[in-house]
């Protein structure tokens, strides 16, 4: 059985903040630079030029410390609003699409790696107007380039602690338990953190709850997962995926599943009856090739379509 080194038992209740009344947390204000955007102003008035990209913040940018650590593994909703692990998802005000207030079902959303609270919050309503559902984030904060990367190599070997895995862990535990379906998505090191609160899941439900193989593959089977990009190269088997990798993004090819050509295929595992997505997309721009935004959600169709093949 797969052991989980997480600074934490993997018993650990679920919910393990208690929450009364769902509390929105007051964001300090964040200088940020639109996507489409050619120049950033920092503090102090400065300015200099920036690609085209989501949302992020201008002291990322300008290399002052980040102050986005106090959002790690939050839930962000409509407006930016923060809320601590725990808090019951109908107690947080999701983004909306814009030509629908009332989406009939609610995504969870991991970002990837150098993305700011503001820049999740951007990547929640390009969600929600692409899905035409109410999109909530669980926020993977950033602390620069450097220490998100060492964050991606613990998560890849499932080592140390990352707030982000274990509020989606808990999340999806407890959703599973009360016998509700879950819809997941997962970017660039948000489907690595997606993978592994999966596989904390699965042995939960063996261990916790004694199921067997099957049984457990029965109850994470209520599980839509969507990853974008993601770096991660396995997945526990049970919920219904589809993987969307562009073989020109160097993320997935060579940290995750694989491009359409891969030796190594015999080493990942996509989860059983998983749907891969595989495409060419983009130039010699790397970060453009990377975008949630910009690429893969324009590649994206409909949850089910997807599984029936139907790009």
């Amino acid at each position: 059985m797969t052991s989980i080194d997480r600074n934490r038992s993997p018993l650990a209740p679920v919910g393990r903040q208690t929450v009364e009344k769902a509390q929105p947390t007051v964001a300090p204000a964040v200088n940020t630079v639109k996507a489409d955007s050619a120049k950033v102003t920092k503090q102090g008035g400065d300015t200099f030029e920036a690609g085209p990209a989501r949302q992020v913040s201008a002291s990322l940018l300008g290399g002052s410390k980040p102050k986005d650590k106090v959002f790690d593994g939050q839930f962000v909703g409509a407006g930016g609003q923060t809320f601590p692990p725990g808090t019951s998802l109908s107690d947080i005000p999701g983004v909306t699409p814009r030509n629908n207030p009332n989406p009939a079902k609610t995504v969870i959303y991991v970002n990837g790696i150098m993305t700011d609270k503001a820049g999740q919050s951007s990547d929640l309503q390009a969600i929600a107007d692409k899905t035409n559902a109410k999109a909530i984030g669980i926020h993977n904060s950033t602390e620069g380039f450097i220490s998100d990367l060492a964050q991606c190599v613990k998560d890849k070997l499932d080592k140390g602690t990352n707030p982000a895995v274990d509020t989606l862990a808990d999340t999806v535990y407890s959703e599973l338990k009360a016998g509700r379906d879950v819809h997941l998505m997962g970017y660039s090191q948000g489907g690595l953190i997606t993978s592994r609160a999966l596989k904390d899941v699965y042995n939960r439900l063996r261990i916790e709850d004694g199921l067997s193989k099957a049984d457990t593959e029965k109850v994470m089977s209520k599980l839509n997962v969507e990853t974008f990009g993601a770096a991660a190269a396995t997945y526990p088997d049970g919920p219904k995926y589809v993987h969307y990798i562009n073989n020109r993004d160097a993320v997935p090819t060579v940290t995750g599943l694989g491009g359409s050509v891969d030796p190594l295929t015999f080493i990942k595992k996509a989860g059983k009856d998983a749907v891969i997505h595989r495409f060419g997309d983009g130039g010699i721009n790397l970060l453009k090739n990377h975008s949630l935004q910009e690429t893969y959600l324009n590649h994206r169709v409909p949850f089910e379509q997807a599984r029936n093949n139907q790009f």
